[in-house]
């Protein structure tokens, strides 16, 4: 994968940061319940903005390993819980269902 920089994908860092933090885990059942939280407490242009990175960044990602997307998702963009396959594809459906709302 292309070395990501935590400028590429501001919008998904602060997302990353802010909800699938070390205590993710303790705050939300799941993968789904932060990004349904996000999708709460954001204003439609943050939804916007985050989706937006979201796409971008798993075009960028695309036919990369499960462990080089994480190595990302946990390194330059902040997350600190790596993700499933199925949680990639939960937080897409609803970063894609909400961008639309």
């Amino acid at each position: 994968m292309k070395s990501i920089t935590t400028s590429d994908f501001p919008a998904l860092r602060s997302f990353l940061r802010g909800y699938f933090h070390q205590d993710m885990k303790d705050e939300y059942a799941s993968a789904a319940e932060a990004v349904e939280e996000f999708c709460a407490d954001a204003s439609a242009e943050e939804r916007a903005a985050v989706a937006k990175d979201w796409s971008s960044f798993l075009e960028r990602a695309q036919g990369q390993p499960l462990a080089e997307i994480n190595r990302a998702l946990t390194g330059p963009l902040g997350s600190s819980c790596a993700m499933t396959q199925d949680d990639l594809q939960v937080v897409s459906a609803a970063l894609a269902k909400k961008r639309k709302s």
